[in-house]
């Protein structure tokens, strides 16, 4: 399973490419030399980068899902929706379609922010906003989230 730690702050060129940065790219080695997916966030205006084996295990699951419920066939549609295969150049970039940075705002200034197998990749204003509105509340939000488990387990 991949772990990604850490939020990294970048540019994008007028060509639609962002360096990866150093920090990040080490942790992204082991799948340097293999594809990576782009894909729109279904929940806030960013991007998600997964590592291949990451978004294959996600695309198996979603694909059991059962194509006679018309739900199940809307949230593929949403999900799938502007999915890109991409790879590193041999300068460290990932080029990201125009479609995608339309749809998250992203125009010069990137954040890119690890949650847990995915990256996400923000334009930087956005992503600042959404971590401070979120911290307004972020009591509340763990207690919902985490309140519930059970530590002593581990």
């Amino acid at each position: 399973m991949v772990d990604l730690i850490g939020s990294y702050e970048c540019t994008i060129d007028n060509k639609g490419r962002v360096i990866v940065p150093q920090a990040l790219k080490r942790q992204l080695l082991p799948f340097a030399d293999k594809k990576f997916i782009v894909k729109r966030s279904a929940s806030r205006p960013c991007l998600e980068l997964y590592v291949m084996e990451e978004w294959d295990k996600l695309r198996v699951k979603v694909n059991k899902l059962n194509p006679f419920v018309k739900d199940n066939n809307d949230f593929k549609r949403v999900l799938f929706a502007g999915i890109k295969e991409v790879e590193l150049d041999s300068t460290g970039r990932l080029l990201l379609a125009k479609d995608l940075l339309a749809y998250s705002g992203i125009s010069k200034d990137v954040t890119m922010a690890s949650s847990g197998n995915i990256i996400e990749i923000w334009d930087k204003a956005s992503y600042e906003k959404v971590i401070a509105e979120s911290g307004l509340n972020f009591a509340e939000l763990a207690e919902k989230v985490m309140g519930n488990i059970d530590f002593s387990q581990d």
